[in-house]
């Protein structure tokens, strides 16, 4: 976990997985690198929440895979779900219902699960639930909801997810990192 800038009320909180999506963002702008996965996301913003002021908002920036041919660009996310967690089973089993999906608005569902999505099967099995996918924007978004902090997530597609995926993924992540800078930019 690493956390750059002063976080206040009147701010957002910049929230990304590595320090190679957040290369171009603004110094001076609250910035926190929880590293990669659901539990490595919840854990370090909890933890900043708790220690910290909370801010106006929680902004989710970082790259995502496409499961769908021909996406492209940076996208606003309208619903994000865990893809590595049966919630419907364990509604069954339980009678509980555990990591329902999220919902925001307008925009594209994203599933979010530990699994870098390098495998076409599982890109075809995803791409019937939805349309992004990444590793960290479910727990970040229930993460600031339990805190009462509004949330946006935003992601830019670095790659198709699928076989490859990973070369893809290498090769972008500079050129995303400006993109999803420049959003920070005109956005907030």
């Amino acid at each position: 976990m690493d956390l750059r800038g002063t976080i206040s009320p009147d701010r957002p909180l910049l929230v990304l997985a590595i320090a190679e999506e957040a290369a171009y963002l603004d110094p001076e702008l609250p910035v926190l690198l929880t590293g990669m996965g659901k539990v490595n996301a919840a854990a370090a913003l909890a933890t900043t929440l708790a220690r910290s002021p909370l801010p106006s908002v929680v902004v989710n920036l970082g790259t995502a895979g496409a499961l769908h041919a021909g996406w492209t660009g940076t996208h606003e996310v309208g619903a994000v779900l865990q893809h590595d967690l049966d919630t419907e089973f364990i509604r069954r089993l339980t009678g509980q219902t555990v990591g329902a999906p999220l919902t925001f608005g307008d925009g594209p569902v994203l599933a979010t699960g530990d699994q870098f999505i390098a495998d076409d099967e599982v890109r075809a099995a995803l791409a019937r639930r939805a349309q992004l996918v990444d590793m960290e924007g479910y727990a970040v978004a229930s993460t600031a909801r339990r805190f009462g902090v509004p949330v946006r997530l935003v992601k830019h597609v670095s790659d198709e997810a699928g076989a490859g995926a990973d070369l893809t993924w290498k090769e972008s992540v500079d050129g995303c990192a400006r993109l999803l800078a420049e959003w920070v930019r005109e956005q907030l």
